[in-house]
């Protein structure tokens, strides 16, 4: 839809590499580490795991699901998003217009950050054909109709804020117009001739299903004060992972809320879509790093990846990895140490935040497996210091982490 004007004369630099890429695939982790012995940290791919993610999503949720490329951009995730049916993807940046386009041609783009620079408006709408703009202010509403020529068929998505607690990130500290503002922006879009869209965020690692309602019983007021009908209501995304330790209810539990409330609140028959990133792609990718050193008090080691690398999340928010230790390939158990893991960088903060739970007398060597590192793992790594974080291989069958 409207992305038919792209793509003719796009680099091949991403599709080259995804196809040149290593694709070996090994049954498990356990068969990975018995056959390459890796020497480097390595993402753990089982794509299974993500198609089972995407049919929940795409099964259960009464609306469009548009996966946030933010979350992880790689080849493999985008392409095994494109074969299980996601056809929509909110992008960020012309690169993640570029990345995405390159694996999904056919894929519907909604450049969904709020703040984007005139060129990029422009490159994205006149070369790839997106169509679909958000927007939380005048200014910018009023760069997206330069950019575009008043184009009646670009969509102009409003989006707004409410101030909550309650999840890891708080985006209304930078993103979002008052419902007041908001109103007057949906009004002005209509005054332009483009298509208007309603759209917020409650904030990644929302545990609260109750705040979606609160959201769209918002929504519901600024459409009705606006009078202005939205082509559709976007939910966002925000929906939370099962890190170690953490009471977060189930993905229905917030279909549920969101359903209901959209069928109170909204004009009736009003399009829906949610657009998640963490919940997605998460439990789809582990990172197996490997124990390079273990201080003599038998209490902190040293990894050979860290904060600069993989897990750069552990210095924003607090969310603990669930984790399993090896030995070659086979799985340790028995009574635990709580180590003190650091990364491989001369920097004192790389470091996990909180201690972890590993069976004792573990060894330069070992490797250790963190889970749920599908979402801003390698998206977000860094080559501090000379060290960056190893390539993708592919697993047929991912070990249930929360069975241990």
């Amino acid at each position: 839809m409207h992305n038919n004007l792209r793509n003719t004369d796009m680099t091949g630099d991403i599709k080259q590499q995804w196809q040149q890429d290593r694709r070996e695939t090994y049954s498990c982790t356990g068969g990975f580490i018995a056959s390459a012995q890796p020497e480097d940290s390595a993402y753990l791919f089982c794509a299974a795991k993500l198609e089972t993610r995407a049919a929940d999503f795409l099964s259960n949720f009464n609306g469009a699901v548009s996966y946030a490329v933010k979350a992880n951009p790689e080849a493999r995730i985008l392409q095994t998003l494109r074969r299980s049916g996601v056809q929509h993807f909110d992008v960020a940046s012309l690169e993640e217009v570029r990345s995405t386009l390159a694996i999904a041609p056919q894929a519907t783009l909604h450049f969904n950050n709020p703040i984007k620079d005139d060129t990029s408006i422009a490159e994205a709408y006149q070369r790839y054909g997106v169509r679909s703009f958000a927007l939380d202010e005048t200014a910018e509403l009023e760069k997206i109709y330069r950019a575009c020529g008043g184009d009646p068929e670009v969509r102009y998505t409003v989006r707004f804020k409410l101030e909550h607690s309650g999840a890891a990130y708080d985006f209304g500290s930078k993103f979002g117009a008052t419902p007041d503002a908001a109103v007057q922006l949906l009004r002005l879009v209509k005054a332009r001739g483009g298509r208007p869209a309603l759209t917020f965020h409650p904030g990644s690692q929302c545990v609260e299903p109750a705040m979606y309602g609160r959201y769209l019983e918002v929504a519901g007021d600024i459409i009705e004060r606006a009078g202005v009908a939205p082509e559709l209501v976007n939910v966002g995304g925000g929906f939370p992972v099962q890190y170690a330790g953490a009471d977060v209810p189930e993905l229905a539990t917030f279909f549920a809320e969101i359903h209901s409330a959209a069928e109170r609140f909204l004009p009736a028959g009003t399009p829906l879509m949610c657009e998640p990133g963490r919940a997605m792609v998460a439990d789809s990718v582990s990172l197996l790093t490997r124990v390079i050193h273990v201080r003599e008090n038998g209490h902190s080691l040293f990894v050979n990846d860290g904060v600069y690398g993989g897990m750069q999340e552990q210095l924003l928010i607090d969310l603990q990895m669930p984790v399993r230790a090896w030995r070659g390939d086979s799985l340790l158990s028995g009574p635990v140490n709580e180590y003190h893991v650091f990364g491989p960088t001369c920097d004192p903060v790389d470091k996990l935040s909180r201690t972890t739970p590993l069976p004792k007398d573990l060894r330069a060597g070992d490797y250790i497996e963190f889970g749920l590192l599908g979402a801003y793992g390698s998206a977000t790594s860094t080559g501090f210091n000379g060290f960056r974080s190893g390539g993708y291989r592919d697993i047929l069958v991912a070990q249930d982490f929360s069975a241990r």
